[in-house]
Protein backbone atom coordinates (compact mmCIF):
# COMPACT_ATOMS: atom_id res chain seq x y z
CA UNK A 1 0.00 0.00 0.00
CA UNK A 2 1.26 3.49 -0.88
CA UNK A 3 -0.25 6.94 -0.46
CA UNK A 4 -0.30 9.30 -3.46
CA UNK A 5 -0.09 13.02 -2.73
CA UNK A 6 -0.66 14.50 -6.20
CA UNK A 7 -4.20 15.73 -5.49
CA UNK A 8 -6.85 16.08 -2.82
CA UNK A 9 -7.81 12.40 -3.06
CA UNK A 10 -4.59 11.16 -1.43
CA UNK A 11 -5.32 7.70 -2.78
CA UNK A 12 -4.17 4.75 -0.67
CA UNK A 13 -3.12 2.47 -3.52
CA UNK A 14 -2.85 -1.29 -2.95
CA UNK A 15 0.22 -3.10 -4.26
CA UNK A 16 -0.03 -3.68 -8.00
CA UNK A 17 -3.07 -1.46 -8.44
CA UNK A 18 -3.64 2.10 -9.64
CA UNK A 19 -5.28 5.05 -7.95
CA UNK A 20 -8.42 6.93 -9.00
CA UNK A 21 -6.67 8.60 -11.95
CA UNK A 22 -5.59 5.30 -13.46
CA UNK A 23 -2.06 6.56 -14.01
CA UNK A 24 -0.38 6.25 -10.62
CA UNK A 25 0.34 2.81 -9.23
CA UNK A 26 1.84 1.12 -6.18
CA UNK A 27 4.99 -0.88 -6.96
CA UNK A 28 7.07 -2.36 -4.11
CA UNK A 29 5.25 -0.12 -1.63
CA UNK A 30 6.04 3.11 -3.50
CA UNK A 31 3.95 5.34 -5.75
CA UNK A 32 5.02 4.90 -9.36
CA UNK A 33 3.97 6.91 -12.44
CA UNK A 34 2.45 4.13 -14.54
CA UNK A 35 1.94 6.34 -17.61
CA UNK A 36 5.51 7.68 -17.67
CA UNK A 37 6.40 8.44 -21.28
CA UNK A 38 3.33 6.64 -22.63
CA UNK A 39 2.20 9.07 -25.32
CA UNK A 40 -1.29 8.56 -26.76
CA UNK A 41 -1.47 11.81 -28.75
CA UNK A 42 1.18 13.97 -30.41
CA UNK A 43 0.44 16.89 -32.73
CA UNK A 44 1.78 20.25 -33.84
CA UNK A 45 -1.02 22.69 -32.95
CA UNK A 46 -1.62 26.43 -33.16
CA UNK A 47 -0.97 27.91 -29.71
CA UNK A 48 -4.49 29.39 -29.81
CA UNK A 49 -5.91 25.85 -29.71
CA UNK A 50 -4.70 25.28 -26.14
CA UNK A 51 -6.29 27.89 -25.78
CA UNK A 52 -3.62 30.52 -25.21
CA UNK A 53 -4.39 33.79 -26.99
CA UNK A 54 -1.86 36.10 -25.32
CA UNK A 55 1.21 33.85 -25.27
CA UNK A 56 3.20 33.94 -28.51
CA UNK A 57 0.07 34.32 -30.69
CA UNK A 58 0.39 32.94 -34.20
CA UNK A 59 2.95 30.32 -33.20
CA UNK A 60 2.77 26.52 -33.17
CA UNK A 61 3.44 24.18 -30.28
CA UNK A 62 4.07 20.44 -30.07
CA UNK A 63 1.22 18.99 -28.01
CA UNK A 64 1.69 15.71 -26.14
CA UNK A 65 -0.77 13.70 -24.09
CA UNK A 66 -0.86 10.42 -22.18
CA UNK A 67 -3.79 8.71 -20.47
CA UNK A 68 -5.67 9.08 -17.18
CA UNK A 69 -7.35 11.90 -15.24
CA UNK A 70 -8.16 12.75 -11.63
CA UNK A 71 -11.57 14.28 -12.44
CA UNK A 72 -14.68 12.67 -13.92
CA UNK A 73 -16.20 15.36 -16.13
CA UNK A 74 -19.15 13.66 -17.85
CA UNK A 75 -18.74 15.94 -20.90
CA UNK A 76 -15.02 15.23 -21.47
CA UNK A 77 -14.01 15.80 -25.09
CA UNK A 78 -10.91 13.65 -24.66
CA UNK A 79 -12.62 10.83 -22.79
CA UNK A 80 -11.01 8.18 -25.02
CA UNK A 81 -7.65 8.86 -23.36
CA UNK A 82 -8.79 10.35 -20.06
CA UNK A 83 -11.13 8.06 -18.17
CA UNK A 84 -13.29 5.94 -20.45
CA UNK A 85 -12.86 2.16 -20.65
CA UNK A 86 -10.69 2.76 -23.72
CA UNK A 87 -8.41 5.08 -21.78
CA UNK A 88 -6.96 2.47 -19.50
CA UNK A 89 -6.32 0.04 -22.34
CA UNK A 90 -3.63 2.52 -23.39
CA UNK A 91 -1.64 1.36 -20.37
CA UNK A 92 -0.23 -1.47 -22.46
CA UNK A 93 -0.49 -0.10 -25.99
CA UNK A 94 0.60 3.55 -25.86
CA UNK A 95 3.91 4.40 -27.47
CA UNK A 96 6.72 5.05 -25.00
CA UNK A 97 8.61 8.25 -25.73
CA UNK A 98 11.53 9.14 -23.47
CA UNK A 99 12.00 12.73 -22.27
CA UNK A 100 15.03 12.96 -24.54
CA UNK A 101 13.01 11.81 -27.56
CA UNK A 102 10.17 14.25 -26.90
CA UNK A 103 12.60 17.14 -26.41
CA UNK A 104 14.39 16.19 -29.63
CA UNK A 105 11.07 16.04 -31.49
CA UNK A 106 10.21 19.52 -30.26
CA UNK A 107 13.57 20.80 -31.47
CA UNK A 108 13.06 19.15 -34.85
CA UNK A 109 9.78 21.01 -35.38
CA UNK A 110 11.29 24.38 -34.49
CA UNK A 111 11.80 24.90 -38.24
CA UNK A 112 8.02 24.66 -38.66
CA UNK A 113 7.37 27.40 -36.13
CA UNK A 114 7.29 25.24 -33.01
CA UNK A 115 8.00 27.18 -29.81
CA UNK A 116 8.02 24.26 -27.38
CA UNK A 117 5.99 21.46 -25.80
CA UNK A 118 2.44 21.61 -24.41
CA UNK A 119 1.42 18.81 -22.07
CA UNK A 120 -2.29 18.43 -22.75
CA UNK A 121 -5.18 16.19 -23.93
CA UNK A 122 -5.39 14.14 -20.71
CA UNK A 123 -4.58 15.60 -17.27
CA UNK A 124 -0.80 16.18 -17.32
CA UNK A 125 -0.26 16.79 -13.61
CA UNK A 126 -0.97 13.18 -12.68
CA UNK A 127 2.26 12.46 -14.55
CA UNK A 128 4.31 15.38 -13.26
CA UNK A 129 7.54 13.35 -13.04
CA UNK A 130 7.65 12.87 -16.81
CA UNK A 131 6.81 16.53 -17.36
CA UNK A 132 9.61 17.57 -15.02
CA UNK A 133 12.20 15.34 -16.69
CA UNK A 134 11.16 16.51 -20.15
CA UNK A 135 10.74 20.19 -19.28
CA UNK A 136 14.31 20.44 -18.03
CA UNK A 137 15.58 19.22 -21.40
CA UNK A 138 13.18 21.41 -23.39
CA UNK A 139 14.25 24.51 -21.49
CA UNK A 140 17.91 23.76 -22.22
CA UNK A 141 17.15 24.17 -25.93
CA UNK A 142 15.49 27.55 -25.39
CA UNK A 143 11.99 26.25 -26.15
CA UNK A 144 8.89 26.89 -24.04
CA UNK A 145 6.93 24.57 -21.74
CA UNK A 146 3.15 24.81 -21.49
CA UNK A 147 0.61 22.95 -19.33
CA UNK A 148 -3.08 22.60 -20.16
CA UNK A 149 -4.51 21.39 -16.87
CA UNK A 150 -7.52 21.12 -14.59
CA UNK A 151 -5.39 22.53 -11.77
CA UNK A 152 -6.28 19.68 -9.43
CA UNK A 153 -2.91 19.19 -7.79
CA UNK A 154 -1.15 19.99 -4.55
CA UNK A 155 1.09 23.01 -4.28
CA UNK A 156 4.03 20.67 -3.69
CA UNK A 157 3.54 19.33 -7.22
CA UNK A 158 3.22 22.87 -8.54
CA UNK A 159 6.44 23.96 -6.82
CA UNK A 160 8.41 21.14 -8.45
CA UNK A 161 7.25 22.18 -11.92
CA UNK A 162 7.01 25.96 -11.60
CA UNK A 163 10.66 26.80 -12.43
CA UNK A 164 10.33 25.05 -15.79
CA UNK A 165 6.86 26.14 -16.96
CA UNK A 166 6.30 29.25 -19.09
CA UNK A 167 2.52 29.24 -19.47
CA UNK A 168 -0.59 27.41 -18.37
CA UNK A 169 -4.18 27.24 -19.43
CA UNK A 170 -6.10 26.15 -16.35
CA UNK A 171 -9.71 25.03 -16.31
CA UNK A 172 -11.80 26.92 -13.79
CA UNK A 173 -14.81 24.79 -14.57
CA UNK A 174 -17.32 26.61 -12.38
CA UNK A 175 -17.52 28.53 -9.16
CA UNK A 176 -19.57 26.42 -6.76
CA UNK A 177 -18.37 23.63 -4.52
CA UNK A 178 -21.43 21.54 -5.39
CA UNK A 179 -20.65 21.58 -9.12
CA UNK A 180 -17.04 20.56 -8.54
CA UNK A 181 -18.01 17.89 -6.00
CA UNK A 182 -21.15 16.38 -7.53
CA UNK A 183 -20.61 16.75 -11.30
CA UNK A 184 -16.83 16.76 -11.74
CA UNK A 185 -15.84 14.70 -8.66
CA UNK A 186 -13.28 17.40 -7.92
CA UNK A 187 -12.32 20.05 -5.39
CA UNK A 188 -12.80 23.74 -6.19
CA UNK A 189 -10.54 25.06 -3.41
CA UNK A 190 -7.59 23.03 -4.66
CA UNK A 191 -8.03 24.51 -8.14
CA UNK A 192 -8.32 28.06 -6.77
CA UNK A 193 -5.15 27.60 -4.69
CA UNK A 194 -3.35 26.23 -7.75
CA UNK A 195 -4.42 29.20 -9.89
CA UNK A 196 -3.32 31.69 -7.23
CA UNK A 197 0.14 30.08 -7.19
CA UNK A 198 0.37 29.82 -10.98
CA UNK A 199 -0.41 33.51 -11.55
CA UNK A 200 2.61 34.31 -9.40
CA UNK A 201 4.92 32.07 -11.44
CA UNK A 202 4.06 32.19 -15.16
CA UNK A 203 1.65 33.34 -17.85
CA UNK A 204 -1.85 32.03 -17.04
CA UNK A 205 -5.08 31.89 -19.02
CA UNK A 206 -8.29 30.35 -17.69
CA UNK A 207 -11.06 28.40 -19.42
CA UNK A 208 -14.66 27.84 -18.35
CA UNK A 209 -16.93 25.50 -20.31
CA UNK A 210 -20.54 26.61 -19.84
CA UNK A 211 -22.94 23.71 -19.20
CA UNK A 212 -26.67 24.49 -19.47
CA UNK A 213 -28.32 24.27 -16.07
CA UNK A 214 -25.05 23.82 -14.21
CA UNK A 215 -22.73 26.84 -14.32
CA UNK A 216 -24.50 29.20 -16.73
CA UNK A 217 -25.85 31.92 -14.46
CA UNK A 218 -24.72 35.54 -14.69
CA UNK A 219 -24.49 35.65 -10.89
CA UNK A 220 -21.96 32.78 -10.81
CA UNK A 221 -19.94 34.34 -13.62
CA UNK A 222 -19.87 37.66 -11.80
CA UNK A 223 -18.70 36.02 -8.56
CA UNK A 224 -16.02 34.06 -10.40
CA UNK A 225 -14.71 37.14 -12.22
CA UNK A 226 -14.61 39.12 -8.99
CA UNK A 227 -12.27 36.48 -7.61
CA UNK A 228 -10.16 36.36 -10.79
CA UNK A 229 -9.83 40.14 -10.85
CA UNK A 230 -8.38 40.06 -7.34
CA UNK A 231 -5.53 37.66 -8.14
CA UNK A 232 -2.07 38.93 -7.18
CA UNK A 233 1.43 38.52 -8.58
CA UNK A 234 4.44 37.41 -6.52
CA UNK A 235 4.98 40.98 -5.28
CA UNK A 236 1.43 41.28 -4.00
CA UNK A 237 0.23 43.53 -6.81
CA UNK A 238 -3.33 42.90 -7.99
CA UNK A 239 -3.06 41.70 -11.60
CA UNK A 240 -6.15 39.54 -12.03
CA UNK A 241 -7.92 41.92 -14.35
CA UNK A 242 -5.33 41.10 -17.04
CA UNK A 243 -5.72 37.31 -16.71
CA UNK A 244 -7.43 36.11 -19.92
CA UNK A 245 -10.65 34.12 -19.55
CA UNK A 246 -11.98 31.80 -22.27
CA UNK A 247 -15.72 31.17 -22.03
CA UNK A 248 -16.58 28.14 -24.15
CA UNK A 249 -19.76 26.63 -25.50
CA UNK A 250 -20.75 23.09 -24.51
CA UNK A 251 -21.85 20.42 -26.99
CA UNK A 252 -23.48 17.13 -25.89
CA UNK A 253 -20.92 14.33 -25.70
CA UNK A 254 -19.70 11.31 -23.76
CA UNK A 255 -21.96 10.82 -20.71
CA UNK A 256 -23.74 14.18 -20.94
CA UNK A 257 -26.11 13.92 -23.88
CA UNK A 258 -29.20 14.75 -21.84
CA UNK A 259 -29.15 18.45 -22.76
CA UNK A 260 -28.71 20.68 -25.76
CA UNK A 261 -25.63 22.67 -26.69
CA UNK A 262 -25.24 25.95 -24.85
CA UNK A 263 -27.07 28.78 -26.57
CA UNK A 264 -24.64 31.08 -28.34
CA UNK A 265 -26.51 34.03 -26.83
CA UNK A 266 -25.76 32.69 -23.34
CA UNK A 267 -22.03 32.61 -24.08
CA UNK A 268 -22.06 36.16 -25.39
CA UNK A 269 -24.08 37.41 -22.41
CA UNK A 270 -21.72 35.75 -19.93
CA UNK A 271 -18.77 37.21 -21.80
CA UNK A 272 -20.25 40.68 -21.40
CA UNK A 273 -20.68 40.03 -17.69
CA UNK A 274 -17.04 38.96 -17.45
CA UNK A 275 -15.80 42.01 -19.37
CA UNK A 276 -17.08 44.28 -16.61
CA UNK A 277 -14.17 43.04 -14.49
CA UNK A 278 -11.65 41.44 -16.88
CA UNK A 279 -9.75 43.00 -19.77
CA UNK A 280 -9.33 39.89 -21.92
CA UNK A 281 -12.41 37.70 -22.41
CA UNK A 282 -12.70 35.29 -25.34
CA UNK A 283 -15.62 33.18 -26.52
CA UNK A 284 -15.04 29.65 -27.81
CA UNK A 285 -16.94 27.10 -29.91
CA UNK A 286 -19.36 29.75 -31.14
Amino acid sequence: MARCDVCFRHCEIPEGRTGFCGARACVDGEVYQANYGRITSLALDPIEKKPLHRFYPGSMILSAGSYGCNLRCPFCQNHEISWSDEAFRFADTAEVLSPEELAQTAEYYRKKGNIGVAFTYNEPLIGYEYILDTAKLVKETGLKVVLVTNGTATLSVFEKLAPYVDAMNIDLKGFTDSYYRDVLKGNRKMVMDFIEAAVQACHVELTTLIIPGENDSAAEMEEMCTWIAGLKDKDGKVVGRSVPLHISRFFPRFKMTDRSATDVSTIYQLAETARKQLDYVYTGNC
